[in-house]
């Protein structure tokens, strides 16, 4: 079974740094790392230079012109040559024990199509050390739980796996035509993503399996685009409008019918993190005195409102080409 690694990058070379090197000190080396970056992005193409020189750990350059992570992944999928591909973040590091315990899952049942796990977040000073036995589902009506970063206890079965720690038997992936979905709004991370890709996995019949033990240490950084995480709080309103456009055509992708519109309600009525609801925008307002609320509010329904437009044109769109077939 031969496993590529994936990792887009952009303007981090310290962290693509400690990156690689975590991955030259797997138990189960790879067999081919691919390192996905923009061409205009000049710091990065001169470290690779230089890192290649060192020949500390072969990886494969690869290029893209378009911006935005969901363009570097999918020109990574492209150019993946191997049955597992383990896609992990540069600010990111895999422990010495990661694809080892990847390719394990995926020998030993063949009806998984998806592998994620733990990543444990430092950031602050701090690590992130709290235990969520719930990871990775969506809860009725339509709640989505992450949690990737707290999960505890034996692998399982969830619904949609976190970006910085996720892999997929390609044969899933390349069979069913899948690749990350470029309708998704954003000009540098394209927020949800990867809970895109593996729903998308998932709905076409393959088991998506979270393991704790599958470990990547996360040191988030800072995004250069409107998301601006570096800075709490520094999220504007288009980054806010994004997000909810991303959640809501993820939502009516994954639900038809009533469910649809009860998942649709449920986003509505309370929200879902940055993405404000009537409940939480009265919890913000009144008894947190959040001065933006109201803002945050209007641009997480801006967001929803676009989605809407977008996937019925899209249903139009679909309706016209099979009468026209």
């Amino acid at each position: 079974m031969k496993i590529t690694v994936l990792v887009p990058t952009y303007r981090r070379t310290s962290d693509l740094a400690r990156c690689l090197d975590a991955l030259s000190r797997q138990r189960r080396a790879p067999d081919e790392v691919l390192v996905v970056c923009r061409g205009a992005d000049e710091e990065t193409q001169a470290w690779l230079v230089i890192e290649k020189s060192r020949a500390r750990l072969p990886f494969v350059k690869v290029e893209v012109a378009q911006g935005g992570q969901v363009a570097a992944l999918n020109a990574g999928l492209d150019a993946v040559t191997g049955d597992i591909v383990a896609i992990t973040d540069d600010d990111a590091a895999p422990r010495p024990t990661w694809l080892e315990r990847i390719e394990c899952h995926f020998a030993n049942s063949p009806d998984v199509g998806g592998v994620g796990g733990r990543d444990w977040v430092h950031e602050h000073g701090a690590t992130l050390d709290a235990a969520e036995p719930d990871v990775g589902r969506w809860q009725f009506p339509g709640r989505a739980i992450g949690n990737h970063h707290l999960g505890v206890g034996a692998a399982r079965d969830v619904d949609f796996l976190k970006g910085a720690n996720m892999s997929y038997r390609v044969s899933a992936i390349s069979g069913n035509a899948i690749r990350f979905d470029t309708r998704l709004r954003g000009t540098g991370a394209q927020v949800n993503n990867d809970m895109a890709f593996a729903s998308a996995v998932r709905r076409a019949g393959w088991r998506l399996v979270y393991d704790p033990a599958v470990e990547v240490d996360h040191y988030p950084a800072q995004r250069f685009d409107e998301d601006a995480r570096a800075v709490r709080g520094s999220r504007s309103w288009v980054a806010i409008e994004n997000e909810s456009y991303n959640l809501h055509l993820i939502v009516r992708d994954e639900y038809r019918g009533a469910r649809r519109g009860m998942a649709l309600l449920w986003l509505t009525a309370v929200g879902h993190g940055a993405c404000l609801g009537w409940v939480n925008l009265a919890r913000a307002r009144f008894i947190h005195r959040e001065a933006t609320a109201l803002q945050r509010w209007r641009a997480a329904r801006s967001g929803a409102a676009l989605a809407k437009r977008d996937h019925a044109q899209r249903r139009l769109e679909s309706v016209e080409r099979e009468f026209a077939g």
